[in-house]
């Protein structure tokens, strides 16, 4: 490979880092609450509400069904509002992070459905309020599962980001489309898939450690 096809690729690493970190990021501002209100609303539950869940439910699904490139294709104009672009980098964000939030909100929500009910019990025969029995006994019992399924998530954002090269987002993606594909340069092709697979072993492999280092013997 040329000196300016690896710089091209050092380029999209540093991209694709970008885009996963800041839309993992902003999904989990918005789809760890989410999750949460799911959890807490569903029948039977501390703050038990059948149409807030059921209304939260069906748009979480709706947008969890639609396929990944489908969604940068409807979100277009919704980019181009937001970033003033509909291309490049920044602009892959938003769909990656929409694409993302309810992702992580189902995540979220089947972590704390693995609580153990006694310690609910516990929590509210000790008269705890439902908001403090979601702070400080369901969110930290259920930590560990939740640092799993995060670390889920992002690789998941890292896979989606690379499919963003297909409408002119940045990163490896975009790299592997105009030189491994369209210009049938094979080994860049292949490096690029290499290295995705790497990032992606290391975040699932870190999200493991941080679990396992975070459960309760």
């Amino acid at each position: 490979m040329s000196a300016y096809i690896v710089e091209a690729i050092q380029k999209g690493i540093l991209e694709t880092l970008e885009m996963t970190f800041f839309s993992a990021l902003i999904s989990y501002l918005i789809g760890l609450p989410l999750g949460v209100i799911l959890y807490a609303t569903s029948k039977g539950r501390l703050l038990e509400n059948t149409i807030l869940n059921g209304v939260l439910g069906t748009i979480v699904n709706v947008l969890r069904s639609l396929p990944f490139l489908i969604l940068l294709v409807l979100l277009i104009p919704f980019t181009r509002f937001v970033t003033g672009s509909s291309i490049g980098t920044v602009a892959s964000i938003v769909p990656l992070t929409v694409g993302a939030i309810p992702i992580v909100a189902r995540m979220v929500e089947s972590s704390l459905y693995e609580v153990q009910p006694g310690i609910i019990e516990a929590a509210t025969s000790m008269g705890a309020s439902p908001l403090y029995i979601l702070l400080h006994f369901i969110l930290p019992e259920a930590t560990p599962s939740l640092l799993q399924g995060a670390a889920i998530n992002v690789a998941t954002v890292l896979g989606y980001s690379a499919m963003a090269g297909v409408i002119g987002g940045g990163g490896l993606g975009a790299i592997a489309l105009q030189y491994g594909y369209y210009r049938y340069q094979k080994d860049v092709l292949w490096t690029t898939v290499a290295l995705l697979i790497v990032m992606v072993m290391l975040i699932q492999e870190s999200g493991t450690w941080l679990s396992k280092k975070n459960r309760k013997v």
